[in-house]
């Protein structure tokens, strides 16, 4: 294989090593599979994300690992199925690390192979060991699982602390004003959205009214810190700098980043230049600027003469959503607009459109665009990049799918265990299996169905796409040769369920 990858770049490269491009990892928040006019929306138009998509390589069957943001985060960048670790869960800002400083990592591995390595925009896997201290150095963090630089919201921009992270140190802090957080109880004289609503411009809906900053109630409680507190409105804007300086830096040499925007997850506070222009509410506007933020950071690739060098993967960390913790008029100013597409559920959810998200690569002058429909998981970027790479890697559950992934086969991994909120189900070609669960069928707060049954779900999403024919009874074959495969990868103690 190593041999075809250095034909791949040159036909008389035999003896050399291979080039290495840039690699860049795209991360979207909460991204649905319809949201993109490249993967059919009629109402939204992203003409820079669909560069990206048509030009490159667009995946139809291309998977996060959860239909959560921390696992799904998690499975990027180790290789390793999130429900292997019970941590692996939707994280409070004051959590620590869930990953190993041990642990192998895609920035660690390409830093083995001579790679710097950098993250701009959101973590959300946990910082310190417990008994953080944020008026110090924050660690372990990003910088001590593989990356050279990073530049961070801890969390989520509903969380706090609603403040930037610099390589371990809060951004901007005023030493005379120390922060103090805590997800248990509020601070004595802070505000809260609960308790004083006349303070906040975006009402919350549930769950987020907690201390108020910026005129919006945030999960946790926190005080002190005001020089440092992010402006949310600039916040694309404040990340896209980070990102284009980062590239402009370290354009001599072989880099990786990890480009994490907080779009469109909650709170959606677009710049003035994008509030309105969707006609969806702050929801749609997040989207446009977030395709503006991509555009810009392309002419960067292209100004700094590193785009034809520069390998980029486009994703998402799970689905879409439409309420999630606030009144910001997304399920009312939706319209036609349909945030999963034709696939059934969203985040949160075992139905496909909790995990099935908008998958691209794209590699100008090198990639050939096509569309695809090999099933391919963000977990198998640690393989294939260092199949790619020619480095030796701990892979995990990560698979080597280099070949599917740069357009040279239709065939990438054969099947795909999937996990919304440490439940799992399994996909095997157009196959789709998910097992009996006990729980609520639709989630009250965010209006999504969750995919759970106290009966076994099988469907073909090649002939049913939107998971309408449950085919376990009608087909008990291929539903037993499903059962016995999942549970050889995933073992028998799945489903809370007692038998």
């Amino acid at each position: 294989m190593v041999l075809s990858v250095l034909c791949f770049f040159h036909t008389d490269a035999i003896a050399k090593e291979p080039v290495k491009p840039n690699i860049i990892v795209v991360y979207m928040d909460d991204l649905g599979y319809g949201d993109l006019s490249a993967y059919g929306a009629t109402e939204l138009s992203t003409p820079n994300i669909d560069v990206l998509a048509n030009e490159g390589i667009k995946f139809t069957n291309g998977y996060a690992t959860s239909s959560t943001c921390t696992p799904s985060r998690y499975g990027l960048l180790t290789g390793v199925y999130p429900w292997r670790n019970s941590k692996a869960k939707i994280l409070p800002g004051s959590a620590p690390l869930i990953i190993s400083t041990e642990q192998e990592t895609l920035p660690k591995m390409l830093k083995r192979a001579g790679y710097h390595t950098g993250i701009v925009g959101k973590w959300h896997l946990g910082l310190g060991d417990g008994n953080l201290n944020w008026n110090g150095h924050i660690k372990p963090g990003p910088n001590e699982v593989g990356f050279d630089e990073a530049y961070i919201l801890a969390a989520t921009q509903d969380r706090v602390p609603t403040v930037y992270i610099d390589n371990g140190y809060v951004d901007g802090l005023d030493p005379k004003d120390p922060i103090q957080v805590s997800y248990k109880k509020n601070f004595e004289g802070e505000p809260t959205g609960k308790d004083n609503p006349e303070l906040t411009t975006l009402k919350w809906h549930h769950g987020h009214n907690n201390s108020i900053v910026n005129g919006i109630p945030r999960i946790g409680f926190m005080k002190g810190g005001e020089a440092a507190k992010w402006s949310d409105v600039d916040m694309a804007d404040h990340f896209l700098n980070k990102a284009q300086n980062y590239v402009r830096k370290n354009k001599n040499n072989p880099f990786f980043l990890y480009y994490a925007l907080q779009q469109p997850h909650v709170p959606r506070t677009p710049h003035p230049r994008f509030a309105g222009k969707s006609g969806m509410g702050p929801r749609g506007d997040v989207i446009l600027e977030a395709d503006w933020v991509i555009g810009e950071f392309m002419k960067t690739l292209k100004e700094e003469g590193v785009l034809e060098n520069t390998l980029i993967v486009f994703s998402s960390d799970n689905g879409p959503v439409l309420q999630d913790g606030y009144y910001d008029d997304a399920m009312e100013k939706v319209g036609k607009h349909t945030p999963a597409g034709v696939l059934r559920g969203g985040k949160y959810s075992l139905f496909d459109a909790g995990t099935r998200v908008p998958f691209m690569v794209y590699w100008k002058g090198t990639v050939k665009a096509k569309v695809s429909d090999a099933l391919v998981s963000q977990v198998d970027l640690l393989a294939s990049l260092a199949e790619l790479l020619n480095v030796d890697t701990e892979e995990g559950d990560s698979q080597d799918i280099l070949s599917a992934l740069l357009g040279k086969s239709k065939k990438g991994r054969k099947d795909i265990v999937l996990e919304a909120g440490s439940k799992t189900s399994y996909r095997a070609g157009d196959w789709v299996m998910i097992p009996p669960y006990k729980g609520a069928k639709m989630s009250w707060h965010s209006f999504v169905e969750s995919g759970i049954d106290m009966e076994f779900q099988l469907y073909n999403l090649k002939e049913d796409p939107s998971q309408q024919n449950n085919l376990a009874k009608s087909n008990p074959k291929q539903l037993k040769k499903m059962l016995a495969k999942f549970e050889g990868i995933r073992g028998k103690g799945y489903s809370n369920i007692k038998k």
